[in-house]
């Protein structure tokens, strides 16, 4: 099965990681017999070009959409959606499809879908700057729609009051150009569930994820400055593994999420687990990461992580390729 990936000036932002990323992901496609090349576009010009002339049979991407953006994801509302034009010329791809990749990114309208289907998320409302905020809770948390990697997080989006929501509202209208996601603040623990493969083939694998202590500020955050710093870990989710499978299980299956996505939970004042995020195109830098860490966990081999890392890319190939007939 030959793979392309894509990538471009937005794929550490948007997607797995950043070029020496790619490249390992390139190298372990290729040890377990898949050719795979990489494709960086930076304009939706130079994607629709590297479409025209297919020498691949499925397309793996970092990207949601094109864009020259290093720095955040961004709503592209007027732009080129990958997966958009991957389903309109009917060419197999890795991960789940257009509406589901779309609602996704949205963290309001994946909040919308899971509630919808029963699947505990927190309280939430869409706010904009001049919106009516009567409905808000406090302390409440406030974050933009549609970001990652905790990107314009901080201690800030906890507020408590009318002004300072006022104010984290503008904060995220001027630096994001996107309205904020408000939902009832989750004081308890964080966990996070790597999901691979599909239908009755789907493994949900959670995990617990923590930082010391004295990395924290004023609340048990896991703000910007935190990820991708190695300050994060993840472990067994002890014994609230069983919980954050169900609910991993459940929120996949209403999402209709494919492949491998990863879903980040917490725990609310009352004990219970809610879905904070469901990730379309989780990290993959090696070790790092919280997939590569959670499949170690759970099938650590006796060769070590780089073993294991390429049984995790080939676990996620091998799903994509069984939905498509694909050897």
């Amino acid at each position: 099965m030959k793979i392309l990936l894509l990538t471009g000036p937005g794929g550490d932002a948007q997607g797995w990681g950043d070029m020496k990323v790619t490249e390992s992901m390139r190298e372990a496609a290729e040890s377990l017999g898949h050719p795979a090349r990489i494709a960086y576009v930076a304009d939706e010009a130079e994607f629709h070009r590297l479409l025209d002339r297919p020498d691949f049979d499925i397309v793996w991407s970092a990207l949601y959409h094109i864009t020259p953006n290093e720095a955040f994801i961004g709503r592209n509302a007027a732009g080129t959606w990958v997966a958009d034009v991957l389903d309109e010329r009917r060419i197999p791809y890795i991960g789940s499809n257009s509406r589901v990749m779309r609602a996704m990114i949205d963290k309001f309208e994946t909040h919308e879908i899971l509630a919808a289907a029963g699947v505990a998320v927190p309280a939430h409302v869409l706010l904009r700057s001049g919106d009516a905020a009567a409905m808000v809770s406090y302390p409440a948390f406030v974050k933009p729609i549609c970001e990652s990697r905790s990107v314009g997080i901080s201690d800030d989006s906890v507020v408590h009051d009318e002004a300072e929501l006022r104010r984290r509202i503008a904060f995220i209208e001027k630096e994001f150009d996107e309205p904020a996601l408000v939902e009832e603040f989750l004081p308890g623990d964080e966990y996070t569930a790597l999901v691979l493969g599909n239908g009755r083939t789907r493994e949900v694998l959670p995990g617990l994820v923590t930082v010391e202590d004295s990395h924290y500020r004023n609340y048990r955050i896991l703000r910007s400055d935190l990820r991708g710093v190695g300050l994060t870990r993840v472990g067994l989710a002890g014994a609230r593994a069983d919980e954050a499978r169900r609910l991993g299980d459940a929120a996949a299956e209403a999402m209709g999420c494919l492949d491998h996505i990863r879903i980040d939970m917490r725990v609310d004042r009352t004990g219970r687990l809610r879905i904070i995020e469901v990730n379309g195109i989780p990290g993959l830098k090696p070790h790092k990461s919280w997939s590569p860490q959670i499949y170690t966990l759970y099938h650590g081999s006796p060769q070590g992580e780089g073993e294991d890392y390429r049984r995790l890319i080939g676990r996620i190939v091998e799903a994509a390729g069984a939905r498509y007939g694909l050897a």
